[in-house]
């Protein structure tokens, strides 16, 4: 029974499957309706590229007509490769005037270089050498070449005066060198003496001068003066030790020592406090007194 149950169904099965495409058929698609719209879409891609390229020209062209009218209203002189001609010195002239009368810019700073090393052109022959003038550009530029005439500047020297007296500590250099006698090596050294030890306090001291003979020295004297009231002294409570060694007169081991008396005294009131120091001999501590202010 259970057999011819089976053998039923499946029968029923099979029929059902050769049965069911006659009743209800099946519509197949072959894609046309589905690349139609495609080619649509791809047209209407195609025209909208073209109305931009459109534009696009039409906005290229109205910029070339803009640009081509703006050009005939400038100057000549303002386009490139266009220059202007003008009378010019060599010895003078800046960098943009000369690319303004048509040189390349190389040219230019050929030219303020060999100005700049000291150089000078005498003629304009001499300005037609520099390197990257060819001959036809110098042609051109020759009749506009002015060259001033520079007239020798002669070294006048101080006149030497016989009537003046000069303070050591306040005459600068040029004064100096109106004495017989002091010549620039000579002015220079007492204003850096002056400088060095806080001023001159005896005529003796120009002697200490690097170079000074004997001879010059008695040339010289009855010429110079000194302002005492014009030395710089040092404050000696209050200086530091560099303040004590910056000054020709101290050596390291005597800046050294009065520093640490003091701060060992708190306070130094005299000159004479330097002699209990071993580092201080009785000429050293003369040599100093006039340059140490003890309040």
């Amino acid at each position: 029974m259970g057999i011819i149950i089976l053998i039923v169904l499946i029968l029923m099965s099979l029929a059902v499957n050769y049965l069911l495409p006659v009743f209800f058929p099946v519509t197949q698609k072959d894609g046309t309706a589905f690349l139609s719209e495609v080619e649509k879409f791809k047209k209407s891609l195609v025209s909208l590229d073209s109305l931009r390229q459109l534009e696009w020209q039409h906005q290229n062209d109205e910029r070339q007509r803009q640009y081509k009218q703006n050009s005939i209203s400038f100057p000549a002189k303002n386009k490139p490769g266009s220059y202007t001609l003008s009378s010019f010195d060599p010895n003078l002239i800046d960098s943009a005037a000369l690319v303004h009368l048509g040189l390349k810019p190389f040219i230019s700073g050929n030219i303020l270089k060999y100005r700049k090393a000291g150089g000078r052109f005498k003629t304009k022959e001499e300005f037609g050498k520099v390197y990257g003038i060819q001959p036809e550009k110098f042609k051109e530029l020759e009749p506009y070449i002015a060259i001033a005439e520079i007239k020798p500047v002669l070294n006048e020297k101080p006149i030497k005066r016989t009537d003046i007296i000069v303070d050591l500590n306040s005459a600068d250099t040029t004064l100096l060198m109106q004495v017989k006698g002091i010549g620039r090596g000579y002015a220079k050294g007492i204003v850096r003496f002056r400088q060095q030890t806080g001023g001159f306090v005896s005529l003796d001291q120009l002697s200490e001068i690097w170079g000074m003979k004997p001879e010059n020295l008695e040339r010289i004297r009855p010429f110079c003066k000194v302002n005492v009231d014009l030395v710089q002294k040092i404050k000696v409570n209050s200086a530091s030790a560099e303040r004590f060694k910056s000054h020709p007169y101290f050596n390291f081991y005597q800046a050294k020592a009065l520093y640490e008396l003091r701060r060992k005294k708190g306070k130094i009131k005299d000159i004479n406090e330097l002699k209990e120091l071993s580092e201080f001999s009785p000429e050293s501590v003369l040599r100093l007194k006039p340059y140490l202010n003890f309040e």
